[in-house]
């Protein structure tokens, strides 16, 4: 073992395989203890584990002592203190950016306080990783060239770093710094003569670089490097850090940096075996298309002597999937190949979400993929009920939100009755839906309609109260009192009436598990957390769960894996699909830093957001040095074209270019073979017969089904969608009011409707303009209070009805001059004669004026109709005023009717006389007989969306109509289904 220090492997090759290879072909001439007392460092647990699989294979023999780089920090060491727990740093860290953005709540805006805080403490570990003193911030001159948002950024960060003192307890980072450190002074003075090798890390944190130069002086250390580029020439390295701005986002620039650090040269790091990769001349071909933009000229002359591109790409696909879901099918259909035949597959792509839309495509054929990094703790049930009560604590829930916690997969597990749990939830929103209110409450809860009077329900009922009761009592307390009250609750929620926390399923399982950890982690620093508002306290929880994966023990296909991008180093799969080629998605974009601009940055020493690129691509380049390789992208998301990858934009580009070589019928067949993925990924989805589109329907139910009572708010509905009155009044089918109630136009016409009744029905004899306005105002206001439940509504209403006031008030006094007002919302009904039908009506207001006659009013909370459109369509008032003259209100009995006025309650308040006279009712009194006529004929149809006013104007039955699969303009399917009354 007396060959230099630094080696590496070749992109490719199964580095934890031929990591141990060497190792044990090195040492074959040693005697067997040897290996054990070597000591092995490497960067991953994942690595740690193939490791030791790879010495089993070897049979029985001595192992080294493998330990991770990350395992220094435990290590005892005089003089420095046991490393504080990372949460409890953020939560220290926490409290001091509340008092920024309490002082300055322009910074950042939209940002959570913790998150805030996480982001700091990135920044300080980053600057303890990378050896950068609190001093080197001090030197930044940014009064002129920066703007204020980051000199006030960078003010804070100089109060915290204190952190940085010797006497500050240090966190994991900052330890393991200072142990590395400490052994590199130790070295300097006694070097060690134990054999030490690191393995498989790139060296792009600082300290990790740091103990690699360390070993790497030593007498017997060595360090092996994955994913070298042994193809790159001396020109191109030492053009990745010439210019003013290094290249951090080349594959190989932690490289560069890292041999300079260890005072050696690309050209002097050896070849740890002799393994050829899996596709050398590909790797050469990618290492010229990923070439630093200064040298790209070297396409030019290097290109040309490539020859045979074709071969070079056999293995190589290309998958550009019009959209996101056909692309996770056509990964899904290659993987499914891959298990069929026996063959090993690993997808790998940072996209969560194109894995698991890989995922559910694969499970149509039963095949449930080993994915490397689980699903996320935040979508388990667990993790989701935890973050709903923590969002929703503080708040009056509403119908919607009460519902999503009362049907979580863990409510009511703790007690005997989930099964009338359930039924008690869906016949709960039944009743909320159709009677409200929208904000549930005891008194809601307790209502006869809905208990029935049965003991369990009632049970169950008062339950749900007293959940209903906790909610809103959050506000800003100490962060222990906050866990106390958050557990509390969900603790009740699962436990259900008359259960136990412990019989429930909240803290059962793997998700439940790590739920319970991160709660207990919590609890026990939560003494250094300060005051946490409710929305404070909901972002905290939302960032601790966001950020930890949890894997589910499951029996998974041994075959088909699903890794991130940091595990292409560590696992070797026969076929390697490399997925979500595009910009943003990989790379991703850079995350923002809110402390530190790009500049400030590279003038303290701290790594620039290329960064992340540069590693990203690293993983890229040794991913696809294996033997077969599917490269693919969608050329669409969301809606939006994308950009394909930058490397993929390259590898395309230089292809595109080395005619020479038949680069351009590589790339052919590249996209020829992806295409056909494609095309069956397509075709799979097609279905096996094509249904026809259903037609305009046109029903003809029986004549003993047809309605023959119909209220005179219906007329209008059955002229213009006929289909709405099939669909009601016959199949009975009554639409669902939201879950989530607005205060809509209907609901806003029934409150003013209520407010002018109540002001006529109540109205004092000589009652003053000023006193009228008054008391109309205190109607107001006590019926909204009573009948909205949301305060904005409230006030909007309450402004516009105040608006309107004094004109109401006068207009009303001159029309009580002008008539006496003898029915209000009193029902009145009239039977057509020539046939048995029945009309009902229920006018807001008839007056009887001097000479006998009725004045018919009509409030309107929106714009009244035109006269063309009475005429035709909206007939009410014509037709009670018909009703009139026929008798069919008893307390003023047949009358002539004198006007016809509505009356606008919005706007400016303002009234208008409809222009129809006696001969105008009578035609439409003769046209409505005739068309009632026609519909109680079974021969005619009830036409959906006959005569709507616009083609925008929506039913609440235009999916039962199946409108969209057949036009307007579309003839009904029944022949006579038109009516032209």
């Amino acid at each position: 073992m007396s060959e230099g220090p630094v080696f590496a492997l070749p992109i490719g090759v199964d580095f934890p395989r031929e990591l141990v290879a060497g190792l044990i072909a090195r040492m074959e001439h040693e005697p067997p203890e040897a290996m054990a007392r070597l000591r092995l460092y490497l960067n991953s647990g994942r690595m740690q584990r193939r490791v030791r699989e790879e010495f089993d294979r070897h049979g029985a023999r001595f192992l080294p002592r493998l330990g991770l780089i990350a395992d220094l920090a435990r290590l005892p060491r005089p003089g420095v203190p046991s490393a504080v727990p990372a949460l409890r740093r953020r939560l220290e860290l926490a409290r001091l950016v509340a008092g920024l953005v309490a002082k300055l709540p322009q910074f950042e805006p939209g940002a959570g306080v913790f998150r805030l805080a996480d982001s700091l403490a990135d920044l300080l570990a980053e600057m303890q990783d990378e050896g950068v003193p609190p001093a080197a911030l001090e030197s930044l001159d940014i009064q002129d060239s920066h703007a204020v948002h980051w000199q006030a950024s960078l003010n804070f960060i100089r109060i915290v770093a204190g952190y940085f003192t010797d006497e500050a307890e240090p966190d994991a980072v900052g330890r393991l710094r200072r142990i590395v450190e400490g052994l590199a002074e130790d070295w300097a003075i006694a070097p060690t003569n134990d054999r030490i090798v690191i393995a498989g890390s790139t060296g792009s944190r600082g300290t990790t670089a740091a103990f690699m130069r360390a070993v790497a002086a030593l007498p017997n250390g060595m360090i092996v490097l994955p994913g070298f580029d042994f193809d790159m020439p001396d020109f191109a390295w030492e053009a990745l850090d010439a210019g003013r701005m290094p290249i951090e986002d080349h594959p190989q620039y932690r490289y560069r940096t890292l041999l300079r650090k260890l005072g050696t040269a690309p050209d002097r790091v050896g070849c740890w075996t002799d393994t050829a990769p899996p596709a050398p001349a590909r790797n050469g071909l990618l290492s010229l298309a990923l070439r630093p933009a200064p040298v790209t000229d070297q396409w030019m002359t290097e290109g040309r002597v490539l020859r045979g591109l074709p071969g070079t790409c056999a293995d190589l696909t290309l998958i550009e999937a019009p959209d996101e879901r056909r692309e996770a099918l056509s990964l899904a259909l290659i993987l499914r190949e891959a298990a069929e035949n026996g063959r090993k597959a690993a997808l790998i792509t940072p996209s969560r979400m194109l894995t698991r839309r890989v995922s559910a495509a694969l499970d149509r054929w039963g095949i449930l993929p080993d994915d490397s990094a689980g699903a996320p703790l935040q979508l388990s049930a667990p993790g989701r009920l935890l973050r709903h009560v923590a969002k929703l604590r503080g708040q009056r829930l509403m119908i919607e939100p009460l519902l999503i916690l009362l049907k979580q997969p863990l409510t009511a597990t703790g007690c005997g009755m989930r099964g009338d749990h359930l039924r008690f939830s869906r016949e709960l929103e039944l009743h909320l839906r159709r009677n409200g209110p929208a904000f549930p409450d005891r008194a809601a809860l307790s209502d006869p309609k809905w208990t029935k009077g049965e003991d369990l329900r009632c049970l169950w009922s008062d339950w749900v109260a007293d959940l209903l009761e906790r909610f809103p009592l959050a506000a800003t307390a100490p962060l222990p009192e906050c866990i106390a009250t958050h557990l509390d609750l969900v603790a009740r929620l699962v436990s259900g009436p008359g259960g136990s926390i412990g019989a429930s399923g909240l803290w059962q399982q793997e998700a439940g598990v790590a739920c319970r950890q991160i709660m207990d982690d919590l609890a026990a620093e939560a003494d250094h957390g300060g005051q946490y508002g409710p929305a404070d306290y909901a972002d905290l929880l939302d960032t601790l769960f966001g950020a930890v994966q949890v894997r589910q023990a499951q029996a998974v296909h041994p075959d088909i894996l699903i890794l991130g991008t940091l595990e292409a180093r560590v696992q070797t799969a026969d076929l390697v699909l490399l997925a979500g080629l595009n910009e943003g998605s990989w790379p991703e974009a850079p995350a923002p830093d809110p402390w530190l601009s790009r500049r400030m940055r590279l003038d303290a020493g701290l790594l620039l957001p290329e960064r992340q690129i540069g590693l990203s691509a690293h993983d890229f380049q040794q991913a696809a040095g294996a033997a077969e390789v599917v490269l693919s992208r969608s050329q669409r998301a969301e809606g939006a074209e994308t950009v394909p990858s930058r490397w993929l934009n390259r590898l395309v580009n230089l292809l595109g270019g080395l005619k020479e070589g038949d680069g351009p019928q590589a790339l052919a067949d590249m996209r020829a073979r992806g295409k056909a993925w494609v095309d069956m990924a397509i075709a799979l989805e097609q279905p096996r017969s094509r249904v026809p589109p259903e037609g305009r329907p046109s029903p003809r139910p029986p004549a003993q089904a047809r309605p023959r009572e119909l209220p005179v708010t219906t007329i209008r509905t059955l002229i213009r969608d006929p289909y709405a009155v099939y669909a009601r009044r016959i199949l009975r089918l009554r639409p669902l009011d939201p879950l989530r109630p607005e205060p809509d136009p209907r609901l806003r016409g029934e409150v003013l409707h209520e407010i002018v009744e109540t002001f006529l029905r109540d109205r004092p004899a000589a009652e003053t303009l000023p006193e009228a306005e008054a008391r109309l105002l205190a109607i107001a206001r006590r019926i909204l209070d009573a009948r909205i439940q949301w305060p904005s509504a409230q006030a909007i209403w309450y402004a516009r009805i105040r608006r309107i006031a004094a004109r109401f008030v006068a207009d009303e006094a001159a029309r009580l001059a002008a008539g006496i007002p003898v029915v209000i919302e009193q029902q009145g009904k009239v039977a057509l004669t020539a046939s048995a039908f029945t009309l009902s009506a229920k006018p807001d207001r008839i007056d009887i004026l001097p000479d006998g006659s009725a004045h018919l009013y009509d409030y309107k909370s929106g714009k009244p109709p035109t006269d063309a459109e009475v005429l035709h369509f909206d007939k009410q008032l014509l037709l009670e005023a018909a009703m009139i003259g026929k008798g069919a209100f008893d307390r003023i009995g047949p009358r002539r009717v004198g006007a016809m006025t509505y009356i606008r309650l919005g706007g400016e308040g303002e009234t208008r006389d409809l222009p129809m006279d006696q001969a105008d009712i009578d035609v439409t009194w003769a046209k409505f007989e005739r068309l009632i006529a026609r519909y109680l004929d079974p021969r005619t149809g009830y036409t959906a969306r006959r005569a709507l006013q616009s083609v925008r104007d929506r039913s609440d039955y235009d999916h039962l109509s199946r409108f969209g699969e057949w036009e307007m303009s579309d003839l009904p399917d029944t022949p006579g289904g038109e009516v032209t009354e």
